[in-house]
């Protein structure tokens, strides 16, 4: 038993088994950490949002696979097989999700994730203080998995933005959010990792999040969407996703650092989409047996360059076949998701340093970042308020007396308006936009955003409506000015 407590002593590194004060075993006064989590949930509980989503459920239609089998051999269907005629009943909007969001200014700007809001017919958003407000989805990002919405409300609690560069692993986080619809729950934990690269981040070639911070802060299904803040109370990321086999936190969390996120929302707002610059290059980590293969002696890590495009900014910076990059605007760069991340935060135009090894000899070269077109300027999508009209959903009244199931009612229109120009008029109802049914003015901006956003189609509005005066069908394409 002695020697167990000397032992105990020894490893406590008291140096002696007698304490200056008489007592056997010297203890501690002081807490094993300093750390106030108080301060930093007391900045940001009002700062983040419950946001809910709604869809219309789709009615199922009876199908008899031996309809078909008795019309042809002219028996007609047996009476007991025939489908008893349904009811038609009334489809509201039910909700189908629930993530959370962060307020981000005080008129009613909250950013969140784009699969909280995909999809979705109408968006609620529930504050702490239990008061809720309908929003409308500005933007979204499907490759950062970011969106942008709004509320029409004013002098919220806006969070206040770190800078995620900063974070060190190791450092005390907060996760804020609504998980299981468990309004501003805050968990706690530390950084894990960062730059941390996730399998099926990637959005069918899209350039998407590869550059996740990592921690073990528990977060759940409802977090989406909601902040992760240093213990200063500052957003540091934006929780986007976890690892599991179960659906639940198992102690790998991913956030999106907040250098991605302040410049896609800002993108969005201002421009209507994310602007992203390319290196125009394909490329892939250097590890010891490529380096070996290649005869590579200069560096140990960095992102090897395997093929160049002609006319991109890779070719404007002199970069060939197997040179090493190794840094980016003063910034070093160890990995591809670090290459990712640095060039998330640039825009076409922006200017770019690149340092890497060409035959094992450092070069560094500047150029103008161009976009994947080539294009050397950001591309400004022109405000959905060109368009020119206000609408309202249709009332069931309205429905039935247009005989439809969906539309919405253009209660103004603008003279001079893209609207106005196709003869479009007040009173006028529209039931689709490019083959998309709309219930809601949400429908019809989610779709023109999607329209501009296509860079492989002309932005052309295809609409389908009602004129209120003869109750006919009429057809027109609004051509849509893409770009200034």
């Amino acid at each position: 038993m002695l020697m167990i407590s000397a032992a105990v002593c020894a490893a406590l590194g008291t140096g002696t088994a007698m304490a200056q004060d008489g007592r056997f075993i010297q203890t501690a006064h002081t807490p094993s950490f300093e750390t106030d989590f108080t301060v930093a949930a007391e900045k940001t509980v009002n700062s983040v949002v419950c946001i809910q989503s709604y869809e219309t459920p789709r009615q199922q239609q009876y199908f008899n696979p031996f309809g078909d089998f008795f019309d042809f051999f002219g028996f007609g269907m047996p009476q007991q097989q025939q489908p008893q005629p349904r009811k038609k009943q009334k489809q509201e909007p039910q909700q189908t999700g629930t993530g959370s969001g962060v307020i981000i200014s005080a008129d009613g700007y909250i950013v969140t994730n784009h699969h909280v809001v995909v999809g979705a017919e109408k968006l609620e958003v529930l504050l702490n203080d239990n008061s809720t407000y309908t929003a409308t989805l500005v933007g979204s990002d499907e490759a950062t998995d970011l969106a942008l919405i709004k509320i029409d409300a004013k002098n919220l609690k806006p969070i206040t933005f770190g800078n995620s560069d900063d974070v060190k692993i190791g450092e005390w986080v907060l996760a804020v959010g609504n998980p299981f619809g468990l309004n501003s729950t805050v968990t706690a934990g530390i950084i894990s990792a960062k730059g941390r690269a996730l399998a099926g981040a990637r959005n069918n070639g899209k350039m998407g999040i590869e550059s996740y911070l990592q921690t073990d802060a528990a977060i759940n299904p409802g977090n989406s969407g909601g902040a992760l803040v240093n213990l200063n109370g500052e957003l540091i990321g934006i929780n986007a996703a976890i690892y599991s086999r179960t659906g639940s936190y198992t102690g790998y969390s991913f956030a999106i650092p907040t250098s991605i996120v302040s410049k896609v929302v800002t993108d969005i707002k201002t421009y209507g989409s994310v602007q992203r610059g390319m290196l125009g290059i394909t490329c892939r980590a250097l590890d010891a047996a490529l380096a070996k293969e290649l005869k590579i002696t200069a560096t140990t890590n960095g992102v090897v360059v395997m093929e160049v495009e002609e006319g991109s900014t890779g070719s404007d910076l002199g970069l060939e076949q197997n040179d090493v990059i190794v840094g980016v605007n003063n910034t070093p760069i160890h990995t591809f998701p670090e290459l990712q991340e640095r060039l998330s935060t640039l825009r076409p135009g922006d200017p770019i340093t690149v340092k890497y090894y060409h035959n094992n000899k450092l070069v560094t070269r500047s150029a103008t970042l161009k976009d994947s077109h080539g294009k050397a300027s950001v591309t400004v999508h022109r405000e959905y308020s060109m368009l020119g009209a206000k609408f309202e959903p249709l009332t069931d009244a309205e429905k039935k007396t247009y005989n439809v199931r969906h539309g919405i009612k253009i209660t103004e229109v603008e003279k001079g308006s893209l609207l106005a120009a196709e003869g479009i008029k007040k009173g006028d109802i529209i039931l689709t936009v490019n083959d998309m049914p709309v219930n809601s003015e949400q429908d019809f901006r989610k779709a023109y955003l999607s329209i501009i956003n296509d860079d492989e189609s002309e932005p052309v509005m295809w609409i389908t409506g009602l004129k209120e005066s003869t109750k006919r069908k009429f057809y027109c394409a609004v051509a849509l000015p893409k770009e200034d």
